[in-house]
Order: structure tokens, then C-alpha cells, then sequence
């Protein structure tokens, strides 16, 4: 860029030359215009880049945070649009910390990632807390698939000096936890039945498909939801399926769907069971109106050709940032606050493209 802009230079001074304007004043201004065209400084650039980085990192280094320290993440899936989001703004977390801190070398806070590519296969994910218990880290980050399988592991971290920071999904016992971080999942399920209720006009059947019932998560957003269409006479929920009470969620599914052939409405609790549900075959001159949750890319599609009314969504990047601010303050004793919730974002064709809307996006 540098080189652009000293040719261009060269070349209109050649020009002004020519041309008799070569007072000194005119020069001047015209050096100082090709000047503030051309590349910036370095030292500006750079002086740019760090205010920005300041202005992104939510690090607070008033608390202390032990140099050196392993944070281990056992996620409920490691695939998955959202998961991989919310990966990314954990990675983002240690790397704000670290720079915060100014953590060097070994002084670096580091992070292991790990748990089944399958949200049920809980079995995968107690193996791993198991072994990753023995490994002895600082921190624990666990979003349990199963809210009662983990107990022992909890316990043994307890008695190991482990603090546990669940996120996403919580544990039964919330006792053997430090903190928790993640979406007010009963808020997300009020949402769904408001915008449900409000479509269908208070009438008609509707089908709930979910998640997992054993995960606090897929728990509380079905009560949210249900809370809201008890209230309504003229809506009845017909089926209530969980992946983990069927063979196959997507032939149960489709066994709905053609056993209900007036179905009039259908909930999708998490972001696997709405993919599922939209590759299903379906009347499409009489197709129930679908709400789902978290905004994958399927989902996103689904919303702008009117496949699908619209979507409850998270915001797993800065779940994963929380987490992880979360695990670090945790290496030294430290009050903070047990549970922080955050809030979910209705999105449907009237906002799906605004920016503010973004960051639920994924």
C-alpha cells in the first residue's frame, strides 16, 4: 500500500510540475493530503489494535487468578453448531485472560475441551470425567447430558479440591457445583409457548419433541413451554417425545405426524431434534407451524422460506467466554455470584438478518 501511495505521489508532483503549480504551499498541502490517503503509521495501528482488544476482553484482574492453572471443559457434545460456537468463545476467554494478566510461557492458563460427539452418549461423557478427575486440573467446567449420572464424579472432584463450574445444563445437586452459568432455559420455553399460542390463535394440537428428558436443560425448557398452553383451553398437547424414551426420535417423529394429520403445532427443544425434524416428510399444504430452538444454519433456512415460524436462540459464544471467565476466577477462592442466567432472543423472519441479532446466530 505504501508503494501505491508514494507513486501516486510522485506522479501528481510530476503533474504539478508540468503544469507551473510548485508554490511551496501548495506542495505542502498536497503532501500532507497523499499523507493522510495512504497506510497508517505502525505504531498507530498497533496502538488501534490494542484498544480494541481492551474494549473486547471483559477480564477483570482486580480478582486473582492462579498463573499456570488447567482448566478442563467436559462438554454434553463437542459437534454441533452451537457447541463449537460456544468452544470458540471459550478459546477466546483464555487467550483475554492470559493477555490480561500478562501469563507467559508456563505462567499460561490452558484449557482441554472434551465429551461425546453424541449429546446421549452419557456413558462417553462419565468415562471422560473419570479420567479427567485423575488428571488433577484446577478447574472442572462440566454441562452434564445426564443431571443425576455425574454425582460420584462430582464427589470425588469435591474431595480432590476441584471447584466444578457447570454450564449450559446443571447438575441435580447444585451443592457440589461453585457456579453455574447458562440460558434461562424455563424463559426459553415461555417464549416458544407465547409465540405458539399467539400463531395458532389459542387452538389446536400440538407435539412437543425433545432433547433428552434427563437434562436440566430439555426439563426446564418443556415446562417453560408447557406452563404457558395449560393456561389456553383450546390448545391440548397430544405427544411428548424424548430422544432418550425412543429407538429412533426421527421415526417417532414422523409417527406423530401421520397419526395427527390435523396437528396444528410442534416444539423443538434443541437444535439436533429441530434438524431432525425439518429433513422429515410432511404435508406441506397443511404442515403443523414449527418453533425450534438455538439458530443453526437448517434452522435459519427453515425460517427464511417459511418452513419454520421462527426460533428460541442462545448466545453459546459468550456462554463459553462466561464459563471460562468463571473457571479462572474460581482458582483462588473468591465470592462470586453462584447462578447467572442469561437471557434467550426471539428470532423469526423480521429480525433473522439485523445485526443485533447476530451473535445468536450459528
Amino acid at each position: 500500500m505504501k508503494k501505491a501511495a508514494v507513486a501516486a505521489f510522485l506522479l501528481a508532483v510530476a503533474v504539478m510540475i508540468a503544469g507551473g503549480i510548485n508554490k511551496e504551499s501548495g506542495l505542502n498541502n498536497f503532501v500532507a493530503d497523499v499523507q493522510a490517503d495512504g497506510e497508517k503509521d505502525p505504531v498507530s495501528v498497533n496502538e488501534q489494535e490494542e484498544t480494541e482488544e481492551k474494549e473486547t476482553s471483559q477480564v477483570d484482574t482486580t480478582i486473582p487468578v492462579v498463573a499456570g492453572s488447567r482448566i478442563a471443559v467436559v462438554s454434553k457434545c463437542v459437534d454441533g453448531e452451537y457447541w463449537k460456537t460456544l468452544h470458540k468463545g471459550m478459546e477466546a476467554a483464555v487467550k483475554d485472560i492470559n493477555t490480561a494478566y500478562d501469563f507467559q510461557g508456563d505462567d499460561e492458563v490452558t484449557m482441554t475441551f472434551e465429551g461425546p460427539s453424541d449429546e446421549q452418549d452419557v456413558e462417553t461423557q462419565v468415562n471422560t470425567l473419570d479420567a479427567v478427575i485423575a488428571e488433577n486440573p484446577a478447574v472442572l467446567c462440566l454441562s452434564a447430558s445426564d443431571m443425576d449420572s455425574c454425582q460420584a464424579q462430582l464427589e470425588a472432584a469435591g474431595e480432590n479440591g476441584i471447584p466444578v463450574v457447570s454450564f449450559d445444563s446443571n447438575v441435580v445437586d447444585n451443592d457440589l457445583v461453585a457456579a453455574f452459568r447458562g440460558t434461562d432455559n424455563s424463559e426459553v420455553g415461555r417464549i416458544a409457548g407465547e409465540k405458539m399460542t399467539e400463531a395458532l390463535n389459542g387452538q389446536g394440537k400440538v407435539a412437543i419433541f425433545s432433547a433428552q428428558e434427563k437434562t436440566e436443560s430439555s426439563q426446564k425448557r418443556v415446562e417453560g413451554f408447557k406452563s404457558v398452553l395449560e393456561d389456553q383451553d383450546g390448545i391440548t398437547i397430544i405427544s411428548e417425545l424424548y430422544t432418550d424414551q425412543v429407538e429412533d426420535m426421527s421415526v417417532a417423529m414422523q409417527g406423530v405426524l401421520e397419526r395427527y394429520p390435523d396437528l396444528a403445532g410442534v416444539f423443538c427443544t434443541n437444535e439436533d431434534v429441530a434438524e431432525l425434524y425439518l429433513k422429515l416428510d410432511k404435508n406441506e399444504d397443511n404442515a403443523p407451524i414449527m418453533i425450534g430452538v438455538d439458530a443453526s444454519s437448517g434452522q435459519q433456512e427453515a425460517i427464511k422460506n417459511g418452513e419454520q415460524l421462527g426460533c428460541v436462540s442462545q448466545d453459546p459464544y459468550e456462554l463459553g467466554y462466561q464459563t471460562i471467565l468463571t473457571a479462572a476466577y474460581a482458582t483462588v477462592p473468591a465470592d462470586q455470584e453462584k447462578e447467572i442466567l442469561m437471557q434467550p432472543k426471539w428470532i423469526d423472519p423480521s429480525n433473522i438478518e439485523d445485526e443485533t441479532c447476530s451473535r445468536y446466530l450459528y
